[in-house]
């Protein structure tokens, strides 16, 4: 898992800082003029105020560049994530004047370049908060995860009997089909009870055909490789041992044999993997958590404002940010 960011934040070091009236405010040299026509002049002073609030995001997104750009150099996993949202927006598009509109309208960008260059810094911001989520979970976490969840690899046969019914069925037929499934799978749990083979009970009934051929072996798994109620069922079992019950997925109605089961692996095996996964879960459960977390990580690099207005307006729009992200979630 990849250590905190630990670099120092520079705001704007191009900001000549002064301390001014009862609140502090970034000035810049007024005898510097930014533009001037007949005699009247703006100064860079001027042209700062008039900017300041109304391009927080802008400033923003300096300021991650500045924490992330280094640290998190574009590869080919981030330049193709790019490609692919460009691609599909392009595809959902394809008139150059509405993708144009498109992003100008929703995503606040002037050309496709500057589409790509917000859509890396958000690939590396994503990056960035899953790192910092999962190097802050504490020990426990981690280890009850591991105690709850990390399995050693399992490996099991299976009868899989789907219920023959077409996608157009009406609710009771699909009832009707799903009860048939049911039922040729008890009969076939009442052969094994009479010692029939399970190998030979699979090749001849079980709709699985990638492995009924081979006595219905699945190999070994994970849990992260087969459905829910399938990995809950075949953890209860011991070797040699099948379910007395149908075991009902997405799939259908399965009959499932376990086989062998590996040691589990050591935490030490699987820290990352598995700070990796609570990180996600916790950003997956928690809709504003990654801009809570973006504000973490510029806090502990140390950002300090210099001017009173510019810290109110980047509150107001992080604010805003996590608002908007929590009311999605709940509309």
């Amino acid at each position: 898992m990849k250590k905190k960011i630990g670099i120092s934040l520079c705001l704007i070091s191009a900001l000549i800082l002064t301390v001014t009236g009862c609140g502090k405010k970034a000035e810049l040299d007024d005898n510097k003029t930014a533009v001037s026509l007949k005699g009247i002049k703006i100064t860079a002073t001027d042209y700062y105020n008039e900017i300041k609030t109304s391009n927080i995001s802008k400033l923003v997104d300096m300021i991650d560049h500045q924490l992330f750009d280094e640290k998190y150099k574009a590869d080919d996993e981030e330049n193709q994530a790019v490609k692919e949202q460009i691609d599909q927006l392009k595809e959902s598009y394809s008139d150059e004047t509405t993708f144009q509109s498109v992003i100008q309208q929703y995503f606040g960008v002037n050309s496709e370049e500057e589409l790509e260059d917000m859509l890396h810094l958000e690939y590396k911001r994503n990056k960035a908060v899953e790192e910092f989520v999962a190097d802050n979970l504490t020990d426990k976490e981690i280890e009850d995860y591991y105690d709850e969840n990390i399995i050693g690899d399992i490996k099991a046969s299976h009868i899989l009997i789907t219920p023959d019914v077409d996608s157009d069925a009406t609710e009771e037929e699909q009832e009707k089909a799903e009860e048939k499934a049911k039922k040729q799978a008890e009969k076939i749990i009442k052969r094994l009870d009479e010692g029939e083979d399970f190998a030979e009970l699979a090749k001849e009934y079980s709709d699985d055909e990638a492995t009924a051929k081979n006595g219905g072996d699945l190999d070994y798994f994970n849990t992260d490789d087969m459905d829910e109620n399938f990995m809950e069922a075949v953890k209860k079992l011991k070797n040699d041992e099948y379910t007395k019950e149908p075991v009902k997925t997405q799939y259908g109605y399965h009959i499932i044999l376990k086989v062998d089961q590996k040691e589990k692996p050591k935490l030490k095996e699987v820290k990352d993997t598995i700070k990796e996964t609570l990180a996600n879960n916790k950003l997956n459960n928690n809709s504003t958590l990654h801009y809570e977390t973006l504000m973490d990580i510029r806090e502990e690099n140390n950002i300090k404002w210099n001017d009173d207005e510019l810290e109110k307006q980047y509150n107001d729009f992080m604010d805003q940010l996590i608002k908007a992200a929590s009311s999605s979630t709940t509309n």
